[in-house]
């Protein structure tokens, strides 16, 4: 029975370094800019934000983040939706903090 938990945890230990791999990989293709996002002169995102007032771009980037953390466990490559998450959590970090930062400098109160 111990020997079955050791082989096992050392799957886990092996897989994780599979995912490490993964997940760098899949960042930088898949997530930060896919290519059939960027077929134009302006990104997709770009556009949206640009269409869109602050409050309904923020609105925009929670709901983007929530539904990739939503369904995560029931796709073929979960990690690429928790990485897809966190690049909209990133950019609405990102966005937010700016808009604060040109408030401050406006003299407007949050």
């Amino acid at each position: 029975m111990q020997n079955k938990k050791v082989k096992k945890l050392n799957a886990i230990t092996s897989n994780d370094l599979k995912f490490s791999k993964e997940h760098n990989q899949l960042k930088d293709e898949e997530v930060n800019s896919p290519q059939h996002y960027n077929k134009g002169k302006v990104e997709c995102i770009e556009a949206i934000e640009a269409m869109l007032t602050p409050e309904e771009y923020i609105g925009y980037l929670r709901g983007n983040s929530l539904k990739y953390r939503w369904r995560f466990r029931y796709k073929q490559n979960p990690l690429s939706d928790l990485l897809k998450a966190q690049w909209y959590e990133e950019r609405l970090l990102t966005f937010y903090t700016n808009k604060l930062t040109l408030e401050k400098a406006d003299g407007q109160d949050t």
